[in-house]
């Protein structure tokens, strides 16, 4: 049951890839749009469903187990090593993180101050690296699955914290299509687990946007970053005051 409810996670992801939607997918199959998203939803399929489904992205089911592999196969973490490289030197990490963003060879020479023949160094030390595959023509084949992490107080998170971090909140956030908010309050327990699964969904909602924006020229786009903190915390000096 895992592994089908996993192919169908992966179909998912498929279709958000090539931007097709449930009411494409209801226009093709020849099916109320309602009744489509109740099929992922409860992620209930026939055979003959998930092979209608299959066609609709010029693929069969055997196309999508080799799709669900290559997924399998894709890192989460990098190593210690790999994080310390990366953050040894900016355009690398700059890269990096273009890549991972599904930017293509084009993209990056044309938005950054970097040579063809530059790009294609740091993208064959990032396929040494093994955080992707550098195909013929530039083409890039990204080795770093979706939920990709940092380490936990590795050499990225420190890198974030010092460097990133400060840059990223250095604005009064009163510019264009900025915005900050913070709140403070009392949560009891169950409240709190409510609000940071919605937290969490807001963090996957953030990524499926990112994969569905994928087909974009990048002069169309911005380059967006989200931070979301939720931790149980009250201000040192606060803390400071309360009865021991």
């Amino acid at each position: 049951m895992a592994q089908c409810e996993a192919l169908i996670d992966t179909l998912k992801n498929e279709l958000k890839a090539r931007r097709m939607t449930y009411a494409d997918v209801a226009q093709g199959l020849h099916m109320s749009e309602a009744n489509i998203k109740r099929m992922f939803a409860e992620k209930k399929f026939t055979l003959q469903r998930l092979e209608d489904v299959c066609q609709l992205i010029k693929t069969d089911i055997t196309g999508l187990v080799r799709l669900y592999d290559e997924t399998r196969s894709r890192i989460t973490y990098l190593t210690k090593d790999q994080e310390k490289e990366l953050v040894s030197d900016v355009k690398l990490l700059m890269i990096a993180v273009s890549v991972r963003n599904h930017s293509s060879f084009d993209d990056i020479v044309e938005y950054y101050n970097v040579s063809k023949s530059e790009c294609i160094q740091y993208l064959a030390k990032l396929d040494r690296l093994h955080l992707i595959e550098l195909l013929p023509n530039n083409r890039i084949k990204l080795l770093i699955n979706e939920d990709f992490h940092w380490l936990p107080n590795g050499p990225i998170e420190k890198f974030f914290e010092k460097k990133m971090q400060p840059d990223f909140l250095n604005t009064d956030f009163s510019g264009k299509n900025e915005f900050r908010i913070f709140l403070n309050g009392a949560l009891t327990q169950s409240s709190h687990e409510v609000l940071l699964r919605k937290l969490k969904r807001l963090s996957l909602e953030f990524q499926e946007l990112n994969l569905q924006d994928i087909n974009t020229p990048h002069r169309q786009k911005m380059n967006e970053s989200l931070l979301i903190a939720f931790r149980p915390w009250q201000f040192s000096g606060f803390e400071k005051l309360r009865k021991k």
